[in-house]
C-alpha cells in the first residue's frame, strides 16, 4: 500500500513539475546584422542560424527527431538551401526537376550517396549525428544546401531581416552559438556566449556576424574530381 502510495505521489510530483516548467517557457530573440569588410551595409541577413545549448544541469532537453522534412531539388537547386534539424531526423529529397540528380555529401554532419534518380523520385536520409553537412549534386555543380544537425531543441533561422525568435526556452543558463554560411570558423566561435533566459523572456540584443573575405573554392564531386564544364549534355542526365 504504501508503495503504490508512494509511486502516485511521485507520478503526481513529475506531472507537476513538467507542468511548471511548460508553462515557464519562453521566447528568446534578437536580431543578426551580417556584416561585410567590418562594416553594416543593407541586405540581405537570411540563412543565420542561432541556437542555444543548456549550460550545466540547469535545464535538461534532449531534442526529438523531426519527420517529413523536405530538402527539394527544383530548377537545380536545392530549396530550402539551409536546413536545421534535430539529431535523429529524416529528411526526404525529392527530385521536381525534369532531369536526373545525385545528392551526395562527404562531410561531418552525414556521409551519403543517394545515386541517380530521376524527376519524380526521392530519396530519405536520417541524420543521426550532429554536425554541418554541406551537399551537393553530382551532375550540377551550381547547387549547393546546407543541413546543420543539432543536439538542442532551441533554434531558429534568420529571415531577411534578421530576426530571430527562438520559441518555448525554458529558463536557465545556455551557451548562443551561431552559424554563418560566409564566416570562419573562428568569426563564429568569437561569437559564442553564455546568455541567461529569465521567466519573462530574454532578448540576446543585436549580434554582429562577419562575413568573410576569403574566397571559398569550388567543391568537387563526389570522386574528389573537377566537374566537367559546362554540365555535361549526356542522355542519361536527361529525361526526354
Amino acid at each position: 500500500m504504501r508503495s503504490t502510495v508512494a509511486m502516485i505521489l511521485a507520478l503526481a510530483l513529475t506531472f507537476a513539475t513538467d507542468n511548471f516548467v511548460y508553462a515557464q517557457q519562453v521566447t528568446a530573440s534578437g536580431r543578426v546584422d551580417v556584416v561585410k569588410q567590418g562594416k553594416k551595409t543593407p541586405g540581405d541577413n537570411s540563412n543565420v542560424v542561432v541556437w542555444l545549448t543548456p549550460v550545466g544541469r540547469s535545464v535538461i532537453s534532449k531534442p526529438k527527431p523531426t519527420q517529413h522534412l523536405r530538402l527539394t531539388q527544383k530548377n537545380k537547386s536545392f530549396e530550402p538551401h539551409v536546413l536545421v534539424v534535430p539529431v535523429g531526423s529524416i529528411v526526404e529529397f525529392p527530385n521536381e526537376d525534369p532531369f536526373f540528380h545525385n545528392v551526395f555529401s562527404l562531410f561531418e554532419g552525414k556521409r551519403f550517396d543517394l545515386g541517380l534518380y530521376e524527376s519524380g523520385g526521392t530519396r530519405l536520409v536520417r541524420f543521426d549525428r550532429a554536425g554541418i553537412c554541406y551537399i551537393f549534386c553530382n551532375i550540377h555543380p551550381e547547387m549547393s544546401a546546407v543541413v546543420l544537425v543539432l543536439d538542442t531543441p532551441y533554434y531558429a533561422v534568420s529571415d531577411r531581416a534578421g530576426q530571430v525568435t527562438i520559441p518555448a526556452v525554458p529558463p536557465g543558463r545556455y551557451i548562443l552559438h551561431s552559424w554563418h554560411e560566409g564566416s570562419t570558423d573562428e568569426e563564429l566561435n568569437s561569437l559564442s556566449h553564455e546568455i541567461t533566459v529569465s521567466e519573462t523572456g530574454h532578448s540576446f540584443g543585436v549580434l554582429h556576424v562577419p562575413e568573410s573575405n576569403v574566397v571559398r573554392l569550388a567543391h568537387k564531386n563526389k570522386y574528389g574530381r573537377d566537374y566537367d564544364n559546362p554540365t555535361p549534355v549526356n542522355p542519361a542526365y536527361e529525361r526526354p
